[in-house]
């Protein structure tokens, strides 16, 4: 976001104070101030400026100027004030700069045009700049994309796993073996998180598992557990303490300081371009297994039409990657290959979710069987890995835990370990007060529900920041008549409903084939 520069010429100019306000401003590391300051005047390349309080200094190269705002102030993101450490109102520091890249641009510039591979010492250098803020967005940029079309080797994976877990803090959960689940994503309404950790924890294992909130689906996993009315944000030192008495914990990973120069990549690269390197995906998963230390793991591969792994070589090659990556870093790690092509479950959106996970744990024989499966097939590849069932046999001891309700009262301990109510309902949970069924236009077989555009209109509905807001889905892979009910939409807000129902009729995300495939 923004960086600091090894290499800075100050040009001739006083330092200035500015009165601090803040503004909606995207990017996040922009700053807008009046063009009546002068400050520029002199500042003869690449212009940047340097923000300074007491105890922080930071830099940007974002810089608008806007007759809107009076020459006393400068205006900045919650962001940019959390970083610098102070509040409306109070002064800071601005002085113009220009800049020189720092020497590991010139490093990835090098291995471009050369194409030879990175040395362990270049690579940690980079990582170092990118966790300082020493490169800027284009500096960044050509890091990511380089691995596009020269991809780094696993040696090079290697050290970039080891450098940005070490940019971070390490939490350490002393002799104890700890237990971890992970999925490349992409499948709305994955919530089996919720019912592998109970299941894990309930077996006697640890695992505290640091989770995701929604960038581009409707829901992650800390989303659907603030449904719960649970906290999700944790320092190290209590989720070691809440984790050992409870054994399972399930928590938002970006409350701790975890490989920080991996977060400025996906924040400011590979999200906006909505670029994700093999090579980096795999660095930055692992470098988290690392700085919470992970001992064995297994990920889940959604493989699919909608999915980031297109077919099952693809999904193959990458499980063999992630296990010779995980050998090297001293985790074991085996892989499970799963059915991505469709939404797992019944129901897309954090509240909507926490309601069918709950109500699965209850109930697991009428729960959607593509969530109970998936699920105690994941949670039977740890079980084995842990000794605790032979291999083949794991997913029966899984299957047993849940269906004994020992999940459930694993599940709702750490639900009263996070501050949330371990006696809730599925009916406690509140949902979107506005709905809207949308009904099938034609008889048939529901063949197809596209991944990408039910994600589309869940988040038009709302997703994930309206936590009530989501999909429910009334026939999936059914039989459907003309005019029947395949899902219902929910939504906080009426205006949003009428825009996830257009948006519904617009993108069809529904394919229905009808029974007579052909005639002779």
């Amino acid at each position: 976001m923004v960086f600091m520069s090894r290499q800075v010429v100050k040009i001739p100019a006083d330092i200035r104070e500015f009165v601090v306000e803040k503004a909606q401003i995207y990017p996040t590391n922009t700053v807008i101030l009046s063009p009546d300051t002068g400050l520029f005047k002199g500042v003869f390349k690449n212009p940047q400026i340097q923000l300074v309080t007491e105890t922080r200094t930071l830099f940007t190269e974002h810089i608008v100027l806007s007759d809107h705002v009076p020459v006393e102030e400068i205006w900045i993101s919650d962001e940019m004030l959390e970083q610098l450490g102070t509040k409306e109102g109070e002064k800071i520091q601005v002085l113009p700069l220009s800049r020189t890249p720092p020497d590991s641009y010139w490093l990835i510039r090098k291995r471009m045009i050369q194409k030879r591979p990175f040395l362990p010492t270049e690579i940690t250098m980079i990582v170092n700049d990118i966790a300082h803020h020493r490169l800027n967005q284009l500096e960044k940029t050509t890091f990511v994309l380089s691995q596009v079309y020269e991809p780094f080797n696993m040696e090079e994976i290697e050290e970039l796993t080891r450098a940005m877990a070490e940019t971070g803090d390490m939490i350490d959960f002393g002799q104890q073996t700890v237990f971890g689940k992970h999925s490349t994503g992409g499948v709305p309404g994955n919530k089996v998180s919720l019912l592998i950790v109970p299941i894990i924890a309930a077996a006697g294992l640890l695992i505290p598992k640091t989770s995701s909130r929604a960038i581009t689906s409707p829901s992650g996993t800390a989303d659907t557990m603030e449904a719960f009315g649970c906290d999700v944000v944790f320092n190290a030192d209590e989720l070691v303490e809440i984790s050992q008495k409870t054994r399972g914990m399930i928590v938002w990973g970006g409350g701790f300081n975890l490989a920080p120069a991996d977060d400025i990549l996906i924040r400011d690269v590979e999200f906006p371009l909505g670029v994700n390197p093999s090579t980096m995906m795999l660095a930055s998963i692992m470098s988290k297994k690392v700085a919470t230390g992970i001992h064995f793991l297994v990920m889940d591969l959604p493989t699919g039409y909608g999915t980031k792994i297109k077919d099952i070589g693809s999904a193959q090659a990458l499980g063999r990657d992630f296990a010779e990556l995980g050998r090297r870093l001293d985790i074991r790690v085996e892989s499970g290959i799963t059915f991505g092509a469709s939404p797992v479950g019944h129901t897309v959106g954090p509240a909507l979710e926490a309601r069918e996970a709950l109500q699965t744990l209850m109930n697991p024989r009428e729960g959607p069987s593509s969530l109970v499966e998936k699920s105690c097939e994941l949670s039977g590849i740890l079980l084995e890995m842990a000794g605790k069932a032979l291999r083949g046999q794991g997913r029966e001891l899984a299957k047993q835990i849940l269906y004994k309700g020992q999940a459930l009262d694993k599940f709702c301990e750490i639900l009263d370990a996070q501050s949330g109510d371990g006696s809730l309902k599925p009916s406690d949970i509140p949902v979107g007060e506005h709905s809207v069924e949308i009904l099938s236009q034609s008889s048939g077989w529901i063949v197809q529900i596209d991944n990408v555009k039910i994600a589309e209109i869940a988040r038009t509905a709302g997703c994930p920041k309206d936590k009530g807001a989501g999909i429910v889905f009334l026939k999936k892979k059914d039989a459907v008549k003309r005019g029947e009910s395949m899902i219902r939409i929910y939504s906080s807000s009426e205006s949003r409903l009428s825009a996830a129902e257009g948006k519904f009729a617009k993108l069809n995300p529904i394919t229905i084939e009808g029974m007579l495939i052909g005639r002779v």
